[in-house]
């Protein structure tokens, strides 16, 4: 069994913890409490490509993650992830949009679900998936951490937070 690494990022945001093995990153977590497994070991080392590149995104340096991904998840979650990565920094799509781009047009409920369960929020940009009518709508981080994220990829910098 592999060791499962982790490494706390402050951002913005908050404090983030990214969590993986020596070769790719399988959790990012915006609450520290109850998200690090007691067998876990922390290691800035091990997680320092990760911790690097967040801090160019959150720099307004980065736009793109170069980063090997560990998923979990569903044949229909993996799809769904995949198909949020190909949406490019700084833009949006709605749920509708998406379930359309993984060939269910009929299942924006269930894209939505499995858009909440990603593991690895900012990497793959969830906060890029919006309501039918651009309205933001629920967020692993918060709805103020979604709209910050939106406005850091619209402006290139991270403006303070309220």
């Amino acid at each position: 069994m592999k060791t499962v690494y982790y490494t706390v990022v402050e951002s913005p945001c908050g404090n983030l913890v990214v969590a993986g093995d020596s070769a790719a990153i399988s959790r990012i977590s915006f609450a520290i409490e109850g998200s690090i497994s007691a067998d876990w070991k922390r290691s800035d080392r091990a997680l320092a490509r990760a911790r690097r590149q967040l801090a160019e995104y959150f720099a307004g340096k980065r736009r793109r993650f170069d980063l090997k991904l560990a998923l979990g998840g569903t044949d229909f979650q993996r799809r769904v992830w995949r198909e949020v990565s190909r949406v490019p920094y700084g833009s949006t799509i709605t749920y509708r949009q998406l379930a359309t781009r993984v060939g269910q047009p009929q299942a924006v409920r269930a894209v939505g679900a499995a858009n909440g369960q990603n593991p690895i929020p900012i990497v793959i940009g969830c906060h890029r998936i919006v309501g039918s009518d651009g309205t933001l709508r629920g967020y692993g981080g918060g709805l103020d951490v979604k709209r910050f994220l939106l406005e850091l990829e619209k402006t290139g910098r991270a403006a303070a937070r309220s």
